[in-house]
């Protein structure tokens, strides 16, 4: 039996040691292997159970400090359910030949070891505080983390020079797809766990949802961060040896020195219209932000909050851009695109088509042009012209409606519009859709006798699959992938314009040359068979008025080159 002065230093330097923050667990070892030792007890564990169902599902937590590996009875046993229902259960082992202990000595070891579960369970309950409150359920810490780090660095004036970031994986959806949502997992936790490992313990990164990110770094490990965000190799299984690179679009602040952060808006309204502009570009990359951008945004939310009211107004007019085959000088076709007339002013689409694609309103245009498309070629043939194929270009946003074919259809039908005067145009950039949903969009037009063109070839990140699988009627080749003359023919630009044309017109694809602008360029289109061609050669995009009067006319003069 332990003497009561002996009993009564362990109770006060056990409560001191519970009682002490910041918590000093080596101290607290020590004490509860002296105590061990002096009561002669062989073990002790206590677990830890979230609620009542973990505990009888056994899920929980588990914690010994002092086992001599000779435990062979249960000595005292003593479960606490705590006001938040979880459940803390204590187990003392004795050696089987100690003698039995008498109620003196049991009751000291219930209360000193109450005390010490009572710890416990206020330790576990901190750091579930901890996870829930600064954790999200997926592990990752989350933006009460990031808030709680920048108040403290602010309070401390370290925020100065230092770089914020807001990131945005780059087709993460893809990448799911390609290795598979639980591979996609682990290369979304082996990403993150790399940017903090780089980030060091300067700075922070939390997650903000699905693949979003925003953090904190210090300067000096900005290269090799930057390095991650442009594009890095990510292990996706337990060997590492599958790897996939993750690119991401990012929106950085550089934030001044001195810095003072007077809301949490200071960093985060920078570094998101930062993010938003870097997702916006065609490869994604970094993007610092400045001044102008803040201007950029005002801009975007005011064409997002007139669209509604312009589309009801119809503010959008369609103008007409033919299509001519040179060598005939006929007219050909045209293609329909939108200007945005605000009283006397012409909005250029460059200036809201952009934005209207950021979200669904794009959808909704397109459908407006086809609408308007269709009733202008219905007036035409009720009025005897001579009508020619039309093409309205459709955003890849649409290609993930199961239902856009029927949508399609239901317009041209409304207005009783043969289909073979309908061209629906698709770009073929389509990295943020499945090739299968693109072809899925095609083969249903083309069983209705609706045309198809693969819009700016050349532009993107082309792929032979993309004219070889995808059942095309057109393929419309941006001016960007013509060569400037014909007369090296060994330059590769002039290669690789001759061999796509003639595997392109070999599939039986309609190619139509976009931007035309000169003698030169005809005669290299002339040269390569190239027919059909746009541009401003021939003519701008015209109102309806100047293009019913092309229509009319069918022709172009010999004088125009």
């Amino acid at each position: 039996m332990v003497d009561s002065e002996r009993y009564k230093s362990f109770l006060e330097r056990l409560i001191r040691v519970t009682h002490v923050e910041p918590y000093n667990r080596e101290s607290y070892v020590e004490l509860i292997k002296e105590m061990c030792e002096e009561f002669r007890l062989a073990k002790g564990v206590t677990h830890f159970y979230q609620t009542p169902m973990m505990e009888s599902r056994g899920i929980g937590e588990s914690y010994c400090d002092f086992d001599n590996g000779k435990a062979d009875k249960i000595l005292l046993n003593i479960r606490i359910l705590t006001k938040t229902k979880a459940i803390i259960i204590g187990t003392l082992y004795a050696e089987t030949d100690e003698c039995d202990r008498d109620e003196e000595e049991i009751a000291q070891l219930d209360t000193l070891f109450r005390i010490i579960l009572g710890f416990v369970s206020r330790r576990r309950l901190l750091d579930m505080i901890e996870k829930f409150g600064f954790y999200d359920l997926d592990g990752y810490r989350n933006f009460r983390a990031f808030a709680r780090y920048l108040d403290i660095i602010n309070m401390e004036n370290k925020l100065g020079g230092k770089i914020a970031f807001h990131i945005d994986l780059r087709n993460f959806t893809m990448v799911n797809r390609e290795i598979g949502r639980a591979n996609g997992d682990i290369a979304l936790r082996n990403y993150y766990e790399m940017l903090g490992e780089s980030i060091g313990d300067e700075g922070i990164i939390v997650r903000l949802g699905g693949d979003k990110f925003v953090g904190v770094l210090d300067r000096s490990v900005k290269r090799k961060v930057f390095e991650i965000f442009s594009g890095y190799p990510i292990a996706y299984d337990e060997t590492g040896d599958k790897k996939i690179v993750i690119t991401a679009s990012a929106g950085v602040y550089m934030l001044p020195d001195p810095f003072m952060m007077k809301s949490y808006g200071d960093i985060m309204d920078k570094i998101m219209i930062a993010g938003e502009t870097a997702k916006r570009q065609a490869s994604g990359g970094v993007i610092i932000y400045d001044d102008k951008m803040k201007v950029a945004k005002a801009q975007i939310k005011q064409v997002q909050n007139e669209f509604r009211a312009a589309l009801v107004n119809e503010e959008f007019a369609v103008y007409y851009q033919p299509k001519v085959d040179i060598e005939s000088r006929k007219l050909a076709g045209a293609e329909a695109l939108c200007r945005w007339i605000k009283g006397k002013e012409i909005v250029p689409p460059l200036n809201f088509i952009p934005i209207l694609e950021m979200n669904t309103d794009i959808c909704d245009l397109d459908f407006y042009m086809l609408e308007h498309v269709c009733r202008d070629i219905r007036r035409w043939i009720d009025e005897g012209r001579e009508v020619v194929r039309v093409s309205v270009n459709f955003s890849r946003k649409h290609l993930v409606d199961i239902d856009l074919l029927n949508k399609i259809i239901n317009v041209v039908d409304k207005y009783n519009v043969p289909h073979e005067y309908i061209e629906i145009e698709l770009t073929e950039t389509t990295t943020d859709v499945t090739f299968k949903d693109l072809k899925r969009v095609v083969c249903g037009l083309q069983e209705q006798g609706i045309w198809t063109a693969v819009d700016d070839f050349g532009v993107g990140y082309s792929s032979l699959n993309l004219i070889s699988e995808i059942p095309w009627n057109v393929l419309k080749v941006d001016k960007s992938f013509v060569p400037k003359n014909n007369e090296d023919q060994d330059d590769i630009s002039n290669k690789m314009f001759k061999h796509v044309i003639m595997l392109a017109q070999d599939i039986g694809l309609e190619c139509v040359i976009e931007g035309v602008e000169s003698v030169d360029q005809l005669d290299v289109l002339r040269q390569n068979g190239c027919n059909i061609v746009q541009g401003y050669f021939f003519d701008r995009p015209l109102p309806l008025t100047d293009y019913e009067e092309r229509l009319d006319r069918q022709y172009y003069p010999e004088s125009g080159d």
